[in-house]
Order: C-alpha cells, then structure tokens, then sequence
C-alpha cells in the first residue's frame, strides 16, 4: 500500500537516551503545521491495556527476579498487538502520518540480538502481533550505549539495568536490520544537533507525504 491509498507508517528506534521523543515531538509539530492529521505512540503502550502490561513489565524493581526472556517477548508482542489493532490500523485507514515510539525492529533487536532468542521464535510473535503491517519508513538514533547512559540516570527499569555487553549487542543488532533493509531505514547520528536531525527525518518524511 502506499501513502496516496492510506496514511504513512514512521517508526524510531534505538538505544537508551538516543532522543527519540524528542524527535516524535518535532516532527508531529512539522506534518502539524502541514495540515496532516498527526497519531504518536508509543511501545509498550498507547492502549489502556498496552499501559496495564508496561506498568507491570517495568514494574520489576531492582533485586527482583526479571521477567524470562519468553515472557518478556509475549508481553512486548501483546501490547503491540493491541497497539496495531486499536490505533494504528484505524490511524493509518484515515490517512494520518502514525509515528511510533519503537515497533517490531526493538523485538528483534532486544529479543533476538540482545538475549539471543531464537530468530524464528521472534519472527512469529511479530508477526501475530502485527498482522503483516511494517513501516513506510524506520528512523534510527544511533548511539553507543556508553553516550546514551551518560545522557539520563541508570537504573529507572529492569532493561536500562543490563550490563553494557547487552546493550551494545542491541546496537549492533538495529545496526544489521538497518543494513539488512537500506530502503526503508534511515540511520542518524544521534549525537548530532537535535535540530538537524530533525530536518533530516522531515526531509524523507516530506517525501513519503507528498508535500
């Protein structure tokens, strides 16, 4: 399908502190001031139910035994399940420009790259959770975990607590996906002014809008 028969699909991904909500914020406001009808949301969450599985995903203090890598996959798959059924498919049928805080290419890098789950286990809980939906356009703020960590406090929830081998295996795993699908990937220096890095996505953005 593309952006003329139904809306356009734009989702970021990366590591911790890479600044994607600030990247969602301006870029909602530019498509905004364009006339297009804007949906942000994000992962996991945007649902009631998606915020009820967050709220006890991340739940998990510090000393507390994390969820297992399985669950943990279910749990992520079935807030987006309810993500793709409630809002993004309705958003993107009436032609709004959906721009989303993490998607299936985290699955993959987290599940997959990061605990080492097996690839066709995580191949099939994203696709039952997305129905076959993959976005028009997927913006990567690259950053080494090291960067990011020294942007924020450690320590707000069970993932950012992993050890930094695990986190520089999730870069490198979002770095093959974007290497693997040049076409629909746009990788970005995260440690570039915020506000060039916004003209950048805007610019790819314009052209999937027609504007």
């Amino acid at each position: 399908m593309t952006a003329v028969s139904r809306g356009v699909f734009v989702t970021l991904e990366g590591g911790e502190g890479a600044g994607k909500s600030t990247q969602i914020a301006a870029i909602a406001r530019l498509a905004s001031a364009v006339g297009r009808e804007v949906v942000t949301c994000r992962e996991p969450g945007g649902t009631l139910l998606g915020e009820r599985l967050r709220a006890a995903l991340f739940a998990t203090a510090e000393g507390e035994t994390p969820p297992a890598p399985a669950a943990e996959l279910l749990v992520f798959t079935a807030a987006r399940a309810q993500l793709v059924a409630e809002v993004i498919r309705p958003a993107l049928d009436r032609g709004a420009l959906v721009i989303c805080d993490r998607f299936g290419d985290s699955t993959l890098a987290y599940q997959h790259y990061g605990r080492g789950l097996e690839l066709p286990m995580v191949e099939a809980a994203n696709r039952a959770a997305t129905q076959g939906l993959v976005p028009d356009l997927t913006l990567l703020l690259d950053l080494a975990p090291e960067d990011g960590f020294q942007r924020g406090q450690r320590g707000l929830d069970y993932l950012e607590r992993e050890d930094m081998e695990f986190h520089r295996r999730v870069r490198r795993g979002f770095l093959n996906l974007a290497a693997a699908e040049p076409e629909r990937w746009l990788v970005l220096d995260a440690t570039t002014p915020e506000m060039q890095i916004t003209h950048t996505a805007w610019e790819r953005i314009r052209g999937l809008l027609g504007t």
